[in-house]
């Protein structure tokens, strides 16, 4: 949806009183999470398990989460719009995935040898996404970075190009251009490659080049220049819809339009679907768009609640792994527990129906919201797809990391987070961030949600 045409000029000293208002109730509400921390900052570096967890002046630190809610080391009950960054779709403790889990552990939960469920979660991965070979992983980030290898050797090419802004792990290759200050992403047609934070070697960062999202045209010129430099991309990397700056659908006829570009140039195409796999489609993006990439990545959602990954890919490009060319190896890939809690999860979780209450709650939260934004005069608009949606304070649409960092708002983002914090709204920090619904969530859930965003824009228009 577009953004709003002639909103209001918000009051920025308000933003910051309200900031430091909800900030002061969100620390006196989470004590018990600053006692924590400080037990925890004594061995953990920063006090927690990934630097994606890291606030201040302390972290929230969960206790537990049943269904659609989740409650905090202080007693705090919140509904949970962060779902773990998408990975728990399912809610929390689903007890279909549970008995899976319990019924094979009693049968041994690792032998680094296949088992049966490998086998049928492949089966369906293959129904859902139509690429006929599969492998498994334990994360997003072994999924891109294997696909990226099998990629380099079906190719023979060592260069990779992704788009500007997308995050597609932590391995050393996709952290390249994923966020930078709006005067330093450089020329349109040829952004910068800047490596994404310390120990990422420059000859690492020399072999990625990035171009923007919906923008098929310039993706092109740039295979071809680079082509001509004898530095013809392996594959392209890319999420269908981007989720990491809010959510940014792709405009009509953008990922066909990339996708003949990928075929003509002899490019490998892979979709990331780390996080829209499984939450806005039973085949993710690659269903709702239509487009059929050359290797997808999944992960998150797949594994429902425990560490899984996985990658598709065509005949083609299996053979570098059938053959060896390619190790893609890993302990614990395939594990017993991870392919059970998949095969249920599959199988008996994420349903026809499951996306169909989705789709509904979704719908009603993005109505919910734009009402809202109509309501108060706000500059931004309601975007999602599937199980994922966020409002964008924009005055403009985001189409890519170009218009997203010209001039989204970052205080007001921080603020609504607040709000949602403060009101039993647990969701994901920041303004790179979206909700990710679960099929246990309700309407109550999603009214709770729009009357936080309505009690914050009054105040701030008051």
């Amino acid at each position: 949806m577009a953004a709003n045409a002639d909103p209001i000029t918000i009051d920025r000293t308000r933003i910051a009183e309200l900031t430091e208002r909800e900030t002061e109730r969100l620390n006196e509400a989470t004590k018990g999470s600053g006692e924590t921390f400080a037990r925890a900052n004594e061995h953990l570096a920063s006090g927690v398990a990934s630097s994606y967890q890291v606030r201040e002046p302390w972290p929230i630190y969960l206790e537990r989460g049943d269904g659609p809610k989740v409650w905090d080391v202080d007693g705090n009950e919140m509904w949970d719009f962060h779902n773990g960054f998408g990975s728990m779709v399912q809610g929390h403790a689903h007890p279909a995935i549970g008995q899976a889990i319990k019924d094979r552990y009693d049968l041994g939960t690792h032998f680094a040898a296949p088992t049966e469920d490998a086998i049928v979660v492949g089966d369906e991965l293959a129904r859902r996404w139509g690429l006929p070979k599969w492998r498994y992983t334990n994360s997003g980030s072994e999924s891109t970075m294997d696909a990226i290898r099998i990629a380099r050797a079906a190719t023979g090419r060592d260069d990779v190009l992704k788009i500007f802004g997308s995050y597609h792990g932590h391995h050393d290759t996709v952290m390249v251009s994923i966020g930078v200050e709006y005067d330093k992403i450089g020329d349109h047609d040829h952004p910068v490659s800047l490596a994404y934070g310390g120990g990422i070697p420059q000859s690492t960062v020399d072999h990625v080049f990035a171009v923007h999202f919906n923008d098929a045209d310039s993706m092109e010129r740039r295979i071809v220049e680079l082509d001509k430099e004898g530095r013809k991309p392996a594959c392209v990397i890319m999420e269908a819809a981007m989720m990491n700056l809010g959510v940014v659908l792709p405009e009509e006829g953008y990922l066909q339009a990339v996708r003949e570009i990928t075929a003509k140039h002899g490019i490998v195409l892979i979709f990331d679907e780390v996080k829209t796999g499984l939450t806005v489609a039973a085949g993710g993006a690659t269903e709702k768009y239509g487009v059929l990439p050359d290797m997808v990545t999944l992960a998150k959602a797949l594994g429902g609640g425990l560490p899984s990954g996985s990658i598709g890919m065509s005949e083609e490009l299996a053979k570098v792994v059938e053959d060896g060319t390619v190790y893609q190896v890993g302990t614990y890939n395939g594990n017993p527990l991870g392919m059970a809690a998949a095969r249920a999860n599959l199988l008996d979780v994420m349903t026809p129906a499951a996306y169909a209450h989705l789709d509904h709650l979704n719908d009603r939260l993005l109505a919910g919201c734009e009402g809202v934004i109509e309501k108060y005069n706000l500059p931004g608009y309601a975007v999602g797809i599937g199980s994922k949606g966020c409002v964008t304070f924009a005055t403009t649409k985001v189409i890519d990391y170009e218009t997203f960092k010209a001039q989204q708002d970052a205080a007001i983002a921080e603020l609504a987070w607040l709000y949602n914090m403060n009101r039993g709204i647990f969701m994901t920090p920041g303004r790179e961030e979206e909700w990710t619904l679960s099929v246990t969530h309700t309407d109550e859930s999603v009214d709770q949600y729009v009357a936080v965003f309505d009690e914050m824009a009054a105040d701030l228009t008051a």
